[in-house]
């Protein structure tokens, strides 16, 4: 069934999304490699938004996240502040990310939980790595070898989510790229939700479309977690996940929920054979 915000969402041209959200730099203005979009018109007080929250994360806020159409289609480049904000995300703006499990040659998943230190869902225990692909032609799948360089196609589009979470796998746990190198990457499909960053009357929240990607690891990798990003970390089998989600006391990212209600277990079933489940599609889970 559509939902009203679906609807929204599917109304908004890359036309509408740039007249709205003046903020975005159109792709086409984009050269080199952006860091941040200047000065950033949010709607809400800036002061109020980062009130008592960690120098490096508000300093995060100013990475470029690629901005979207319905149809998972760059439109252009906005601040990850822009793109969290819960009033800009209940007006329909969309991002990119990526999802990362994890598993280990015992077939167990490495999970993370959240440093208390980040501005959207502290503290909460979630998959190995999610995170949002740059604005930038190496995680928008543009390379020397791609053959058009057309951003607009899902086999740039995962290559360049690819290139994001070997980055942020480095980043957030100190994995080194030799342990999760690029071939490795198995990409499975997209998802596309919506959530606040704990209550509805959250400031913060997220609104992408999300790249699921696999990736089976030696059991001796490196981990050096950054402890700005990351509270915790442990894998664990498929049965004492279960019995995690069990614990009242123990709450989780709202996207690692939904992907485990509707996916997780059956790939998890079928490591070995995860081709089965590869798709094409985005599955709105709004």
């Amino acid at each position: 069934m559509t939902t009203d915000y679906a609807e929204l969402v599917a109304s908004l041209t890359s036309e509408k999304i740039l007249s709205k959200w003046s903020e975005v730099t159109p792709l086409k203005k984009i050269s080199g490699i952006p860091r941040s979009a200047g000065s950033v018109k949010s709607g809400s007080n800036e002061e109020d938004l980062f009130h008592g929250h960690d120098e490096e994360q508000i300093r995060l806020m100013e990475e470029l996240c690629i901005v979207l159409d319905n149809d998972d289609k760059p439109v252009g480049a906005g601040t990850k502040k822009l793109c969290h904000i819960m009033d800009n995300i209940n007006e329909g703006l969309l991002h990119r990310a990526f999802s990362v499990f994890l598993f280990n040659e015992d077939g167990e998943l490495l999970l993370q939980q959240r440093a208390d230190e980040k501005i959207t869902f502290p503290g909460m225990w979630t998959n190995t790595c999610c995170s949002h692909p740059l604005c930038v032609p190496s995680e928008l799948g543009i390379t020397p070898e791609s053959d058009s360089g057309d951003i607009n196609t899902l086999t740039a589009a995962v290559s360049g989510a690819k290139v994001a979470a070997q980055r942020k796998l480095d980043h957030e746990l100190g994995i080194p790229y030799s342990d999760s190198p690029l071939a490795n990457f198995q990409y499975l499909t997209r998802i596309h939700y919506k959530s606040a960053s704990g209550d509805e009357t959250s400031k913060w929240g997220e609104h992408e479309i999300d790249y699921i990607l696999i990736l089976k690891a030696k059991n001796d990798i490196t981990i050096n977690a950054n402890y700005n990003e990351v509270k915790d970390y442990k894998y664990v089998s498929a049965d004492e996940l279960k019995v995690m989600f069990e614990d009242k006391n123990l709450v989780f990212t709202p996207w690692f929920k939904l992907i485990c209600q509707t996916f997780l277990f059956k790939w998890w079933s079928n490591l070995d054979s995860l081709d089965q489940f590869k798709d094409d599609e985005i599955h709105r889970l709004l």
